[in-house]
C-alpha cells in the first residue's frame, strides 16, 4: 500500500473516530430525560452525573501526555476507542446512582483519553500530509451528533426506555470502533514524553492563549446547547417545536464550516480565519439577543454556528504545530483549557440569568467572541506546512 493511500486511510478512521464520539455522546445526552425517569433523579443528581463525565475526561487529560508519548496515538486509540464505547454500556446498565457515578467517571475518563489521542492522530497527519485536516475531522464530530441525536430521538419515540436505547447505541457503535483499530498511523514515540519529561516542558505562549480561545468557543458552544432553546420559548414567544429548531439549525451550521475549514485555512491563514470568526461570532450573539421574532433569532444562531465552529479544529491543530516535539503535552494543555469553558459556560450563563435575564447572559458572550478575534491576532500566522514532513518528527512552519 502506497504512503498516500496509508494516510488516507488513517485519516478516514481518525475522522470515524470522533464521529463516534459525537454519535455516543449524542445519544447520552438526549436520553437523559429518560436516564432521569429510570432512576427518579433530583435536577441535582443530573447534575452531578453530568459533572462526573466532565471531570472524568479533565483527569484523563491531564495524564494523557505521558501514556500518549510512551504509546504514540495510534496504540492508544485502538484501545481507547472500543472501550470508551463499551463504557457506555456500564451507563446502560447501571443498577443505582452510585453505580452511574461511577460508570460516568470511567466513560468520561474514557472519552477524554480518546479525545486528545484523536486531535494527536490529526495533528501528526498534518504535519506528515502537509496540509490542514483537522476541520474535517471535527467535521466528522459535528456529523455524528446530528446522527446520534436522531437516533436516540427515533429510539425514545419508539418507546424504548434509557437502558435498551443506549445499549443498543453501544453495541451497533462498536462495529466501526473495533474495524477501524488497525488503521490508524503508527508514529515514533517522543523520548521526551516517554521520559516523562513532557508534563513538565514549558510549553510556548501561543500554546496557553489557543487554549483560552478554545475555552472561549466551547462556552459559546455550551451556551447555545444548553439556554437557546429557552430564550426562543421564554423570551420570544415561540412554540416549542420552533424552539426546538435552534440547536441544529446551529448544529448543521457548524457541520458546513466545518467542512470548509481546512480549505479556507489554506487560503487565508489560521491567524485571519480565526479573528474573522471572533468578530462573525459576536455579530452572531449581537442579532440573537436584539431578534424580535424567533426566525431572525434563529438566523443569529446559523450565523454563530458557522463562525465559531472553526475555532475548536484550528486551536488543536496549532497547538500540535506550536508544541514542536511536545505537540501531544501542547494539546492536552489547550484541550483542558477548552473543555474547562464546556463545563463552566452553561453554569455561568444560568448563574447571570438567574440574577439577571437570560437575554443579558447571552449578551455577554459577544465580548467573549470579540476575545476571540483579539486573542487570535495576538498569535503569529502558523501554517501547515507546504511540504510533506515523512518522517513526522520535525515541525516545519513558517510565518507569512
Amino acid at each position: 500500500m502506497t504512503s498516500e493511500a496509508r494516510l488516507a486511510r488513517a485519516a478516514f478512521a481518525t475522522m470515524t473516530t470522533f464521529g463516534l464520539m459525537g454519535a455516543v455522546s449524542a445519544v447520552w445526552v438526549v436520553r437523559i430525560p429518560a436516564l432521569r425517569d429510570k432512576f427518579g433523579l433530583t435536577e441535582s443528581q443530573v447534575g452531578l452525573e453530568v459533572l462526573a463525565w466532565g471531570l472524568g475526561a479533565l483527569v484523563a487529560m491531564q495524564f494523557s501526555t505521558r501514556l500518549l508519548g510512551r504509546y504514540g496515538s495510534h496504540r492508544v486509540l485502538r484501545v481507547a476507542v472500543p472501550a470508551s464505547v463499551a463504557g457506555l454500556l456500564l451507563l446502560a446498565f447501571a443498577p443505582g446512582f452510585g453505580f452511574l457515578l461511577a460508570g460516568g467517571l470511567l466513560f468520561g475518563g474514557l472519552f477524554g483519553l480518546v479525545d486528545v489521542a484523536a486531535n494527536a492522530q490529526a495533528s501528526y497527519l498534518e504535519r506528515v500530509g502537509g496540509r490542514p485536516l483537522m476541520g474535517r475531522m471535527h467535521a466528522g464530530w459535528s456529523l455524528g451528533a446530528v446522527v446520534g441525536g436522531l437516533l436516540g430521538s427515533g429510539l425514545a419515540a419508539a418507546g424504548l426506555g434509557f437502558t435498551p436505547s443506549v445499549g443498543l447505541a453501544a453495541v451497533i457503535a462498536l462495529v466501526p470502533a473495533v474495524h477501524t483499530a488497525a488503521h490508524f498511523l503508527p508514529e515514533a514515540p517522543s523520548p521526551a514524553a516517554a521520559g516523562g519529561r513532557a508534563r513538565r516542558a514549558r510549553l510556548p505562549r501561543p500554546v496557553l492563549v489557543l487554549g483560552a480561545l478554545m475555552f472561549c468557543a466551547f462556552l459559546a458552544e455550551g451556551a447555545v446547547a444548553d439556554w437557546s432553546g429557552l430564550h426562543l420559548h421564554d423570551g420570544l414567544g415561540a412554540s416549542e417545536a420552533v424552539a426546538a429548531l435552534g440547536y441544529p439549525a446551529f448544529e448543521l451550521a457548524m457541520l458546513g464550516g466545518r467542512l470548509l475549514c481546512d480549505r479556507l485555512t489554506g487560503r487565508c491563514g489560521a491567524r485571519l480565519l480565526l479573528t474573522g470568526a471572533g468578530l462573525a461570532g459576536a455579530a452572531g450573539f449581537a442579532l440573537f439577543v436584539a431578534a424580535s421574532s424567533a426566525p431572525l433569532a434563529v438566523a443569529g444562531l446559523v450565523l454563530v454556528g458557522a463562525a465559531v465552529c472553526v475555532v475548536v479544529p484550528l486551536t488543536f491543530s496549532l497547538a500540535g504545530l506550536t508544541g514542536g516535539e511536545h505537540a501531544t503535552a501542547a494539546i492536552a494543555r489547550a484541550g483542558t483549557l477548552g473543555y474547562c469553558g464546556l463545563l463552566l459556560g452553561p453554569v455561568a450563563i444560568g448563574l447571570v440569568a438567574e440574577h439577571t435575564s437570560l437575554r443579558t447572559g447571552f449578551l455577554l458572550l459577544v465580548p467573549v467572541c470579540l476575545a476571540i478575534a483579539g486573542g487570535a491576532w495576538s498569535l503569529p500566522d502558523l501554517r501547515v506546512p507546504a511540504h510533506p514532513d515523512t518522517t513526522g518528527t520535525k515541525t516545519a512552519l513558517h510565518r507569512t
